[in-house]
């Protein structure tokens, strides 16, 4: 019965509408069998950039009191802390507490210095660095909405004109290429849910010459009532940012909770 409908339909054709037919069938199908190959290519693509951003060196386990569960490098990466807890970043016995004037003195910075604060919260450093600095500029790195705003704020209350509010992602402080002569974060690395996506862009934005600093709370000092997740060790640290693109330079030891670690971009 199929044939025979064939037949009569292959009857009632001309030469030209047969031709057409057959045009239309072949290009029908290599459009499919093209779709298919980009589609493919595509995934791949997408899937080696998936993997370039978030090597397979994160793994995962029951997340601690204070950690997300996922490791880097042996080290589970600890919660962010909530922009609710401003009130911590600001307390009044912090300068003594840690020694903030002389960490704010040993930064590396000259009057017409560009620098990044990573995750400046309240902007507790961000605005003491930029009354050192009248010819240069502080970039005030933030992912959260609520710091955001009062960083915002504060710097027109202030009228600091050398301080811009950027607003971040996870994964980069979007800040131009080759634009900062020094990032540095304050009890903040720890912090950071893809390190190794976050120090490539950083290494980016950072100058030929730049320098990265860690402040982060010492873990090999038990007398520092900070939460396990919320301290690292130097020997983590130089781990963590060597396979990153990053050698160490200087392990200050003369603040009282953290470990001033300066870092610079090597050439690999």
């Amino acid at each position: 019965m199929m044939g025979q409908m064939m037949f009569v339909l292959c009857k009632n054709l001309t030469i030209e509408n047969f031709c057409m037919l057959l045009f239309v069938a072949t290009i029908n199908d290599y459009v499919m069998k093209t779709s298919h190959f980009l589609l493919s290519f595509c995934f791949l693509i997408s899937l080696q950039t998936a993997l370039a951003q978030d090597p397979s060196t994160y793994t995962f386990k029951k997340p601690s009191a204070n950690g997300t569960g996922k490791v880097y490098m042996g080290r589970e990466i600890a919660r962010v802390m909530s922009f609710e807890g401003v009130e911590w970043l600001e307390r009044n016995s912090r300068t003594q507490e840690e020694n903030t004037t002389l960490a704010l003195a040993s930064l590396p910075l000259k009057s017409n210095s560009i620098v990044a604060d990573i995750g400046a919260g309240s902007g507790f450093y961000t605005f003491r660095v930029a009354q050192r600095i009248p010819k240069g500029k502080v970039y005030a790195v933030e992912i959260q909405g609520d710091a955001i705003a009062y960083l915002k704020k504060k710097a027109t209350d202030d009228r600091l004109a050398n301080v811009e509010v950027i607003k971040g992602t996870e994964k980069a402080p979007n800040l131009p290429d080759s634009s900062i002569d020094l990032a540095f974060m304050v009890d903040v690395y720890h912090e950071l849910q893809h390190p190794y996506a976050y120090l490539a862009a950083l290494r980016r934005a950072l100058k030929p010459n730049g320098q990265l600093l860690l402040l982060e709370y010492k873990e090999e000092d038990p007398s520092v009532a900070i939460k396990p997740e919320h301290k690292m060790s130097v020997r983590q640290a130089k781990k963590e940012l060597a396979a990153n693109g990053f050698k160490l330079v200087k392990n200050g030891t003369f603040l009282p909770w953290q470990h001033f670690l300066l870092f610079k971009k090597t050439d690999n």
